[in-house]
This record gives C-alpha cells, sequence and structure tokens, in this order.
C-alpha cells in the first residue's frame, strides 16, 4: 500500500460516524464490537453508543449480510458478552468506590441528570435484580444503572451473578436474532442479502426506540400529573 493509499485509509476511518452501527462494523469489525459493549456498559459516555443494533447487525454480518464485513459467530458470543459483562463490573464498582460524587455534576453534552434518574427509577420499580437485567434491553438506561446499583450500594456479589445473567441474554438474544433472520433471509434470496440492509437497519431503528418512547411517555405522564397536583394544592 503506498502513501496515498494508506491516506485515503486513515481518512476513511476518521470519517465514520460513531452512531452508525454500520460504519463502525466495517471500520473496526469484531474488535469494534467488543469495545463498544465495554464502553457502552462501563463509561458513562457511552451512552450514545447503538448497542442494540451493533449487536444485531453482528449477527447478520456472521451470516454474510453486511458488504466488507466478516465476522466470526463464536467470537461475537464469546467476546460482546464478556465485555459487555466487565463494563457492568466497571460501573458498578465506580459507583460503589466513588458514590454520589460521580453524578454531583451540572448537566453537559455528554452528561444529563435525567438520565442518572431514569437509571434509578428502574432500579427502584423492578427491584435490584430484576432492574440489572432489564436496564440491559433499554438505551441509555443500560449505561447509568450499574454506577447507581453501585450507588445504592447494591451487593458486589449479587449484581455479578445477575450482571451476568443480563449481559448474555442481551448480546446472545438479540445476536442471535440477527443471525436467524439473515439466515432466513438468504434461504429466500440467496446471497444477495446486503440488498436487505437498509431495511433491516430502519427495523433496527424503530425497534431500538419503543423503551425510548416508553420512557418519554412515562415523563410526560408524570409532568402532567405533578403539574395537575400543584393546581389543585392552589
Amino acid at each position: 500500500m503506498n502513501t496515498a493509499d494508506k491516506t485515503q485509509a486513515l481518512a476513511d476511518n476518521l470519517a465514520i460516524n460513531p452512531l452508525k452501527a454500520t460504519d463502525l462494523l466495517q471500520a473496526f469489525g469484531l474488535i469494534g464490537v467488543w469495545a463498544i459493549m465495554f464502553a457502552e456498559t462501563g463509561l458513562l459516555v457511552g451512552f450514545f453508543l447503538p448497542g442494540d443494533t451493533l449487536l444485531f447487525l453482528a449477527g447478520f454480518a456472521a451470516a454474510g449480510g453486511v458488504p466488507g464485513v466478516t465476522l466470526s459467530l463464536p467470537g461475537v458470543l464469546i467476546g460482546a458478552p464478556l465485555c459487555a459483562i466487565l463494563g457492568a463490573q466497571l460501573g458498578h464498582l465506580l459507583g460503589a468506590r466513588y458514590g454520589q460524587r460521580i453524578f454531583d455534576r451540572p448537566d453537559s453534552r455528554f452528561f444529563k441528570k435525567e438520565n442518572v434518574d431514569r437509571a434509578e427509577h428502574y432500579f427502584n420499580k423492578f427491584g435490584p435484580a430484576k432492574a440489572v437485567v432489564l436496564a440491559r434491553f433499554v438505551p441509555i438506561v443500560r449505561t447509568f444503572l450499574n454506577p447507581v446499583a453501585g450507588v445504592l450500594e447494591m451487593p458486589a456479589r449479587t449484581f455479578f451473578v445477575w450482571n451476568v445473567v443480563g449481559g448474555v441474554s442481551w448480546t446472545w438474544g438479540i445476536t442471535l436474532l440477527g443471525y436467524g433472520l439473515a439466515a432466513q433471509v438468504k434461504a429466500l434470496v440467496g446471497d444477495h442479502l446486503d440488498a436487505y440492509l437498509v431495511g433491516v437497519v430502519v427495523m433496527l431503528a424503530l425497534i431500538a426506540g419503543i423503551p425510548v418512547f416508553l420512557e418519554i411517555g412515562r415523563n410526560i405522564r408524570a409532568r402532567r400529573a405533578k403539574k395537575q397536583a400543584r393546581t389543585n394544592d392552589a
């Protein structure tokens, strides 16, 4: 590869959209899947990463459905849950060690107090064990619930058990769903899976947005209830 080709390759990598799962897969492959599983569940700044879509497309890619991407299904099924579990353990450790201080900061572009409140709502509503598992399937909440569990002093051993259950259920479930869909489509259309990739991504975006829309609806109803209560008190 000459200098011009190397420069172009570097420019292409720098031009990727971190919110677009197909870009991440094409640029970083299996290592990118592992890294994002860790970052989204272990680092507060990783809440914006497209974990659900990435897992689904990783399964789709393992069946040969994403142009320019070749992934090992065993590599995804082993590495993704491991990294997701380790990331969540880091989040819990940070919450337990630094406590409320990690959340006592003003809102910024990458930190919103309302995200912490949403995670705490899930923790209190469902209880520690169920919340750790269910949060895996809710964008943003899965990032913030782990340190919240640490702040609220969920025992490390109990957290670890349910973290493993949630991490494996989430990563395997969504990856195998993508792989299974790709296999079904492949049986119908042969090796032209990539022609259906755009439709798959749109479908994923709609499905991934369901928990977010439900949460927005809950927040709207809660605000209306508080407003009505203030009106009645007046």
